[in-house]
């Protein structure tokens, strides 16, 4: 990525994926699909998730996260062949809750082609409620 303001913004992000661009992602008008961009910030989140060992909680202890909602605003149409970075960084946490945001750069355009947001709410699968996010998870975000 050449872009010094790009790279810049990418380290803001403490988790970062690369990921080519499929030419299958392309849709009839000839750019990526916007249902593609949610999978792209999916990649992040699961990084996230493997990084603060939420997946690990959530085999031993059947309590993990449930993403609540999501959302992008499109800055630029993204299309094949291309490689993207895709970042993802924690806004807040609350009790039951955890906001993200996430940021997608192109190199073949080298600039800012989405921006979105989720929100997960952490959830007792045995229990079908929400809970508190453990501790553990919390200090592990924090030290991102």
């Amino acid at each position: 990525m050449a872009n010094n303001q790009l790279r810049d913004l990418l380290d803001t992000y403490p988790i970062t994926v690369t990921e080519a661009i499929i030419w299958g992602d392309m849709d009839a008008f000839q750019h990526v699909n916007n249902t593609v961009y949610f999978r792209y910030f999916e990649s992040a989140r699961m990084a996230f998730m493997v990084k603060t060992n939420m997946l690990g909680i959530l085999k031993k202890s059947n309590i993990g996260p449930i993403l609540a909602s999501t959302h992008c605003d499109f800055r630029a149409p993204l299309t094949y062949p291309d490689t993207i970075h895709i970042g993802a960084r924690v806004t807040d946490i609350q009790q039951r809750k955890i906001s993200m945001e996430f940021v997608v750069l192109s190199e073949k355009l080298n600039k800012v082609t989405a921006e979105g947001t989720g929100l997960m709410v952490y959830y007792d699968y045995t229990a079908g409620k929400a809970c508190s996010v453990p501790g553990s998870i919390v200090t592990a975000i924090q030290n991102l």
